[in-house]
């Protein structure tokens, strides 16, 4: 079945009498999926708890199931309106490139017909973002790894993972994707918050380097963050702002500030829901002007199958493992998206 689905979309268009127009959607969507591991020990990371003879007792079966789960999420983002599967997805927390294969060779995914773009990262736990992409609706030109250096107090090197850049065309446009998992809260958030400064400063080069190429590129930033879209890696360094109106040819839009306003968040620790799972991108996608690729709404993938259903984390996300013990659930996050939409002509 192709990606590429014309609409009806009901917008001001549709108002007053006037003749709704007919629009292609495109989904994007982002999930961390949780330590998606395979089962065997890689002599060069430290996976050896992802394994059988772990702590975690990870076999086979366990890995299986995993991979069926983190299939029939993805094969139901955004399918309420697309009738399919998201056309473009970033990842992060994925072992290597046969976990990718694994999962776009599920049969819920197989007849999608998706590409990868996958490196490996230094990253101690062996952990790595990658993009996933439907052939028919992404056409990749360029991929490129950066890394991103952080040292400690005694100038030790603390490795981290890379900062995925894919550029290609869809629809007869440029588009670049950036896939993100940057540096965790361990430690205190306050502690740790120059380490997410650090990748912050590196995402705004990366995407102000597009734009010395392209100035009318447009840019995707997508991941987990382990910050807020009020932080300072956020506010203060790539400046993003949540409302349309405000928007000047270099700001960076973030759909998802007016939702973490409302409390709405992809993850909860202790009681407190956090929004660590954000997409920005160049105000370039903003406009009334609909016959070019354009933002049209973003959200959170929450449907109950997701969540736990009992106990003292009733609501949170229904992960694999919980306080240590094998839950069978899908990931300690819910997946989001966003909706561009573009005029089809008659």
């Amino acid at each position: 079945m192709r990606s590429l689905i014309c609409l009806l979309v009901l917008i001001s268009t549709s108002l007053h009498g006037q003749k709704s127009k007919t629009y292609t959607l495109r989904t994007i969507a982002f999930y961390n999926v949780e330590n998606l591991f395979d089962i065997e020990n890689d002599s060069l990371t430290f996976d050896d708890e992802r394994t059988p003879e772990g702590s975690y007792h990870w076999t086979h079966e366990r890995y299986g199931r995993k991979i069926g789960n983190i299939a029939e999420v993805l094969s139901n983002i955004g399918k309420q309106l697309s009738g399919t599967s998201p056309d473009v997805i970033g990842l992060c927390e994925v072992e290597n490139r046969g976990v990718l294969e694994d999962l776009t060779q599920h049969p819920d995914l197989r007849n999608k017909d998706y590409g990868i773009v996958h490196f490996d990262s230094p990253d101690w736990r062996g952990i790595d973002v990658a993009l996933l992409y439907k052939r028919d609706s992404y056409v990749p030109t360029s991929f490129k790894s950066h890394r991103l250096l952080l040292f400690d107090e005694l100038g030790e090197r603390e490795y981290t993972r890379d900062q995925l850049v894919v550029g290609g065309s869809m629809d007869q446009e440029n588009v670049y994707f950036i896939v993100n998992h940057w540096p965790s809260r361990r430690g205190g958030a306050s502690k740790s918050q120059s380490n997410r400064i650090k990748a912050a400063l590196l995402n705004k080069r990366i995407i102000d380097s597009i734009r010395d190429l392209n100035w009318n590129a447009k840019v995707i930033a997508m991941g987990d963050f382990n910050d807020d879209p009020r932080d300072d890696s956020f506010k203060k360094i790539l400046k993003t702002k949540g409302q349309m109106d405000q928007l000047d040819s270099l700001d960076l839009f973030n759909p998802m500030e007016k939702m973490y306003k409302k409390g709405i968040g992809s993850l909860a620790y202790r009681d407190k829901w956090n929004l660590f799972d954000q997409f920005f991108m160049t105000s370039n996608f903003i406009g009334e002007e609909r016959s070019q690729l354009s933002f049209w709404k973003a959200g959170i993938f929450a449907p109950g199958f997701l969540r736990t259903q009992k106990g003292k984390f009733r609501g949170y996300p229904f992960r694999t493992y919980a306080g240590g013990s094998y839950t069978g659930g899908y990931s300690d996050h819910f997946p989001v998206y966003l909706h561009l939409i573009k005029e089809t002509e008659d």
